[in-house]
């Protein structure tokens, strides 16, 4: 069946739109937590009312218009000055779940992800000013990734090995007592704010942890001794599948490990990195 329209909205009320009617589609792909509408409408509100945020825009594939995306690509767009930059949506807020992509571009089959290609390229065709398209955190094999590269050859791609939180509260040696309940992640909470590394990261962390705990898809792990907390951990929770996200306290609590390899992608006209020529 072929492909019936592409098309492109842009803001924050049309883009939070397509994110929900994209909830059935991100499901039956099983993407992450991270590129689902929960989270990705969080980073929208954060990002809102901050200046140099950019401007949210989604290129939505459809092949029954009305009945859901067969593709999605969220993207955000930046100017400096004539310069566009196009990067994924919530692409460098975190903190992310490590250890895995947390990205997606989304497509249904290679069909839909040739037809979204074209349409994320179709963002910056017959620019006159400089561009870039920087996409990352996106797994290996992601079907639109290779249709852009199969459109535009001088694409140029990179992969990093990722690295994983592991939970090792256990070895501490004191009582942990995990949890689902909010109240617990609430109560835990400022802790794991404190050691956020800025204050978009700290709103950003808020924001869908208690978001996500309301829906009990985040568990809360402590490790103390009568009123002294030794660690804290955050874990996001999928059915089955769990990923440690957060923690605090003593470095022994929480390991690393050698993650999943994560890809990216950067495409650039040839006026993008050139220097400005002195006046």
């Amino acid at each position: 069946m072929a492909v019936v329209q592409t098309r492109v909205v842009s803001g924050h009320g049309d883009v939070v739109r397509e994110l929900r009617a994209a909830a059935p589609l991100m499901a039956a792909l099983r993407a992450p937590i991270p590129a689902r509408a929960p989270w990705l409408t969080a980073v929208l509100n954060v990002t809102a009312a901050r200046c140099g945020s950019g401007r949210p825009v989604a290129v939505v594939v459809e092949r029954e218009p009305g009945q859901g995306p067969d593709g999605l690509a969220l993207l955000t767009a930046r100017r400096r000055g004539p310069a566009l930059h196009l990067t994924l949506l919530g692409d460098g807020l975190g903190p992310l779940p490590p250890g895995r992509p947390p990205a997606r571009l989304l497509a249904r089959d290679d069909e839909v992800a040739a037809q979204l290609a074209a349409g994320v390229l179709g963002l910056v065709a017959g620019r006159r000013a400089p561009w870039q398209l920087s996409l990352s955190g996106l797994p290996l094999g992601d079907p639109t990734s290779r249709a852009l590269g199969s459109l535009r050859p001088e694409a140029a791609f990179g992969t990093a090995r990722t690295a994983r939180l592991v939970d090792r509260l256990d070895d501490l040696g004191a009582p942990v007592v995990r949890s689902r309940d909010p109240r617990e992640v609430e109560r835990l909470l400022p802790a794991l704010l404190v050691a956020q590394p800025d204050t978009r990261s700290r709103l950003l962390l808020r924001a869908t942890a208690r978001l996500h705990a309301s829906v009990g898809q985040v568990e809360v792990a402590v490790a103390a001794e009568g009123a002294s907390v030794r660690a804290a951990l955050l874990t996001l929770v999928d059915g089955v599948d769990r990923q440690p996200w957060v923690g605090c306290g003593e470095p022994a609590a929480l390991g690393q490990e050698m993650g999943a390899p994560a890809t990216s992608l950067r495409l650039a006209d040839r006026w993008f990195n050139r220097p400005a020529v002195p006046r």
